[in-house]
């Protein structure tokens, strides 16, 4: 039943998610074409209310990423808006700097590779330093060398939601809450988009569903191999009396064939130390608690091919995680390796998160920023981590690609 004023308009734009990278996306979109309508539709009743709200809030600063990649370029471009629009509208945030360590000999030609990447992506201010100096900088980790990143930090990214829509609505633009779209339809003219309840017109779609970014392109006709598998990211807290355990951000090295950065510690913007997240399978796409479970969504992951074959190659590392997720015993002891202080009555619960993992039919993990463009849709198929930090370039990405695919 129709019953919004919104329905009765010809939107130049509709935005399908209020996570950070939809309203970064509206945002560069109503700087770049001032005069034009948008629209973004949030099917929960605020934004950054998934992956955007529910991850640590890091900073990335660019180190990891192969050069050249949309990851790599986005990630500093991005990393150095975000700072700058964070500042300029008292959104907290904190450039407090990381290290990630080597706890093993046998690391050493990992960190130095991940060295080489970084100056190669032009990072400032890293450096190696040796375990006197990582001593000093965080007393209670064991490490024998360590990649210092000045340029790294911490920021409240649903802070940073709130004010994107503020700015948004002051503009040309609207969100509307409550709004799942259940369909897309494209014609010569117009593409019409469907929510319970209400339809709605536009000239253009930009789809940044996160978690279900497959499954609104699909509904837009769009035919795709990525298939979105979700994976749970589990966290603790240190208590009020442990934290001083840690300073800044620690992180170990990342394990290079797995998209994951490991179990960690990081100081966050409004308060409080967490660690973690481990990453387990998860049988729902917004599957927030240990036992959640959708029976559609669980057996279509298992019975995508994809998932299948990433899971056989994976499997030992997958049990490995499963066991953090149950033992918090094994969940200190990963801890442990970085700081070997930690102990299981100094940690609480702390709220999970689901990461979307985008798969091929191969098994392959999408390990970079992926877009598809179908008439006059493009969709966000893959935005993983450090999305957040590149939200506003990947916006500015995404105004360039309907420049030139519209012709606008």
């Amino acid at each position: 039943m129709q019953n919004s004023s919104e329905a009765d308009i010809i939107f130049d734009f509709i935005i399908v998610g209020a996570g950070i990278v939809g309203l970064s996306t509206a945002y560069k979109l109503s700087k770049a074409f001032p005069e034009t309508k948008i629209l973004v539709l949030e099917k929960e009743d605020r934004v950054a209310a998934h992956q955007t709200g529910k991850n640590s809030g890091v900073i990335h600063s660019g180190i990891y990423y192969k050069p050249g990649s949309y990851k790599a370029r986005n990630c500093i471009d991005g990393r150095h808006q975000l700072v700058e629009f964070c500042n300029k509208h008292n959104i907290a945030i904190d450039i407090c700097g990381k290290v990630i360590v080597a706890t093993e000999e046998e690391e050493l030609p990992r960190l130095e590779k991940i060295y080489q990447r970084g100056v190669e992506n032009e990072i400032e201010g890293i450096e190696k330093i040796g375990a006197k100096e990582l001593t000093e900088i965080e007393p209670h980790v064991k490490g024998i060398a360590a990649i210092k990143v000045p340029c790294a930090g911490i920021v409240d990214y649903a802070g940073m939601c709130k004010k994107l829509q503020e700015l948004l609505e002051a503009q040309n633009g609207k969100v509307l809450f409550g709004q799942k779209v259940t369909k897309i339809r494209e014609s010569e003219d117009e593409i019409t988009v469907s929510t319970e309840g209400i339809t709605f017109k536009t000239r253009h779609l930009i789809g940044c569903g996160g978690l279900y970014s497959d499954k609104v392109a699909k509904s837009g006709g769009v035919k795709s191999p990525v298939q979105i598998v979700p994976f749970k990211g589990e966290y603790y807290e240190l208590k009020q009396d442990a934290e001083y355990l840690v300073n800044h951000l620690i992180y170990p090295l990342p394990n290079p064939e797995f998209p994951f950065l490991g179990v960690h510690f990081t100081r966050m913007a409004l308060g409080g130390i967490e660690c973690g997240p481990n990453a387990v399978f998860v049988f729902k796409r917004e599957g927030y608690n240990k036992f959640a479970f959708d029976l559609k969504e669980g057996f279509e992951a298992l019975f995508f091919k994809g998932f299948r074959k990433m899971a056989f190659k994976h499997w030992r590392m997958g049990l490995d995680e499963y066991k953090r997720s149950f033992s918090k015993k094994a969940f200190v002891k990963g801890l442990q390796k970085l700081i070997p202080e930690v102990k299981e009555e100094q940690l609480k619960h702390s709220p999970a998160g689901v990461r979307a993992m985008a798969l091929l039919p191969n098994g392959e993990i999408l390990d970079d920023f992926y877009f598809e463009v179908s008439g006059k849709q493009i969709h966000v198929l893959n935005a993983p981590s450090p999305a957040a930090t590149a939200s506003l370039s990947i916006g500015d990405e995404i105004v360039k690609k309907v420049k030139e695919e519209f012709s606008l």
